[in-house]
């Protein structure tokens, strides 16, 4: 566990916020330390008194995530504390359904980036939103079922991805090592497991990618699409977080030259 010390400290300062009335027991009399006592918060949460006394003092103890979730909701933490506290358990905090959501201000923004393409997607690559120009150029996301969703899984499964995307084999390449570096921060993560093992399976192009063991973290770069009717579409791209959803990036499209801001701009209007 990287952070014992850090790890202590926030549980004794959730525990003294915490009044006995909080958690639905009884005031009692008059009390030295403010807050629950230790013994109350590990009877809630379902552990030794012991244990928890370890975890506080920053012993060689290591908290599974049962016990984790237990004390997140016995110490009555918000989403952002759920997650801080798996962190500074060493564990990647398990996906929920508030971090699945697409917050409604992004959904309008990523709307609003018409004609440039523009999506949201989480931290297994699947992709939760976007907008015209994005369907107009590579997929109308919604009709595929949603395990298909995946930013990954059509590089290397959809026939088009190969005719559209001009460098397929190097950015297969680049996208193949972004997505180890990905496994690896997922490590645990059910959705990613199967993701990869369905391409290792399926796909001979990713199974001898994956054997490379290359590993890259995103950057702006650029992208050439050949599309079926617009032609040939030159693009710069980004990533950006996006705040308060843990693991959401959103990936943004820019015309790399007129002719290609024009054409973009074409497809928009005919989708």
């Amino acid at each position: 566990m990287p952070s014992r010390d850090e790890l202590a400290a926030f549980l004794r300062f959730r525990r003294e916020r915490l009044t006995p009335e909080d958690v639905g027991l009884p005031a009692g009399g008059r009390r030295r330390t403010p807050g629950l006592r230790r013994e109350e918060v590990a009877t809630l949460a379902g552990v030794s008194t012991t244990w928890y006394t370890w975890l506080e003092q920053a012993r060689d103890v290591t908290p599974s995530r049962q016990v984790l979730d237990a004390l997140a909701r016995t110490l009555q933490m918000s989403p952002a504390e759920h997650d801080y506290l798996f962190t500074l358990a060493g564990r990647p905090p398990t996906p929920t359904a508030e971090k699945a959501d697409v917050h409604p201000t992004m959904r309008a923004f990523v709307d609003s980036l018409d004609p440039h393409p523009a999506y949201i997607a989480n931290e297994t690559w699947d992709v939760l939103a976007y907008n015209r120009a994005q369907a107009a150029l590579i997929t109308e996301y919604d009709d595929l079922p949603p395990e298909q969703r995946n930013v990954i899984w059509l590089m290397f499964n959809a026939p088009e991805m190969r005719t559209r995307i001009v460098d397929w084999a190097a950015d297969a390449r680049a996208m193949v090592a972004k997505f180890r570096a990905t496994a690896a921060e997922q490590a645990g993560n059910p959705r990613l497991r199967a993701l990869t093992d369905d391409l290792v399976e399926n796909s001979p192009e990713f199974r001898e990618l994956w054997g490379g063991h290359d590993v890259r973290g995103h950057a702006p770069a650029r992208k050439r699409i050949a599309h079926p009717t617009a032609g040939l579409i030159e693009l710069d791209y980004v990533k950006l977080e996006c705040v308060g959803r843990p693991g959401q990036l959103l990936t943004a499209h820019l015309p790399a030259d007129a002719a290609s801001a024009a054409k973009l701009k074409s497809l928009v209007q005919g989708s």
